[in-house]
């Protein structure tokens, strides 16, 4: 069976300690056969392209690294404009045609990571969000363990309500939740109709995930995408996963609450994206007005010791 034409697509700037392991992983996919990566060094100056390559020519028969280098000026040295250049670089490197695998430079994915992309795209999907796992291998993720679970439960319980009253046909449950740069597969298609990467310093990724659903793509969770993700406090994106480590790493010791939106907020947005998508062009109406409604409050504390409890899903 013929594998369809994939790239995959990394920002990394100064994570020469990072990048060989995440092509150590890459270049151990399975399934796929030769696995091309388009790497995008900015802004650098500790030897990341050295140590790229170096692994890349150890991993030759399994892996094609192709690597361009930018210095941002400091008004655009920001998450935005280095993975716009990684997955441009990747669009040219297929020559239009074929999906795009965006991760980061301090992920490691399993090595069923593209060939579970590719399946979900196989079966119509135009975007795929994978779900996000500590990095077992970091003893930091040790002590985050306990508020990560907690999290998790909360955003299980989230999803539920959403699969009672605005199921998504070609997204369905069981699902996770998760679309970020860590791990989101798009097809060619889909990212020339979004545009590209919007070149924001934060939330690039997921402008880029609704500007394609605008466009008409199809997301999908599915179970079988996901890969490890650091759990370092200190990362490179403005409010980037680190610091979203370094708030749940206060969080889990007790320094800082856990508050999230209770869960009737969520009851009410999902029957409002019901509403919404019983109207023609309803997937792209609610990508479009999303991103413009109030945030909801933050009026709902999860305990480290207990599990959140869902309210309010029967329609």
């Amino acid at each position: 069976m013929s594998v369809i034409p994939f790239c995959v697509c990394v920002p990394a700037r100064n994570e020469a300690d990072r990048l060989p392991r995440l092509l150590d992983a890459l270049a151990r996919q399975t399934g796929v056969g030769r696995v091309r990566v388009a790497l995008c060094i900015n802004n650098t100056t500790d030897g990341s392209r050295r140590h790229a390559e170096g692994v890349a020519a150890a991993h030759r028969a399994t892996l094609t690294l192709s690597v361009v280098e930018h210095t941002f000026p400091p008004e655009h040295a920001h998450a935005g404009s280095a993975r716009a250049a990684a997955m441009d670089l990747g669009l040219e490197l297929l020559d239009g045609e074929g999906v795009l695998l965006s991760t980061d430079a301090d992920a490691r994915p399993p090595t069923d990571w593209v060939s579970a992309n590719l399946a979900a795209v196989s079966g119509g999907a135009d975007l795929v969000g994978g779900a996000l796992s500590l990095d077992e291998d970091e003893p930091e993720s040790q002590a985050l363990q306990s508020g990560w679970a907690i999290w998790r439960d909360y955003w299980r319980e989230v999803r539920a309500i959403e699969d009672a009253l605005d199921p998504v046909p070609w997204d369905p449950a069981p699902r996770h939740g998760d679309h970020t740069g860590a791990s989101l597969a798009i097809t060619a298609a889909a990212y020339r109709a979004a545009g590209g990467t919007p070149l924001l310093p934060t939330g690039e990724d997921r402008a880029l995930v609704l500007a394609a659903q605008r466009a008409g793509a199809r997301l999908v969770h599915p179970l079988s995408v996901w890969t490890r993700v650091s759990a370092r406090a200190h990362g490179r994106a403005q409010d980037g996963m680190a610091q979203a480590m370094a708030r749940l790493a206060r969080q889990t010791a007790g320094q800082e609450p856990m508050r999230a939106p209770a869960f009737p907020h969520w009851r009410a947005r999902a029957l409002w994206r019901r509403d919404l998508r019983r109207l023609p062009d309803g997937a792209q109406r609610i990508a479009e007005a999303e991103p413009h409604l109030p945030p909801m409050p933050l009026d709902y504390a999860l305990e480290l010791n207990g599990r959140p409890q869902p309210d309010g899903i029967a329609p």
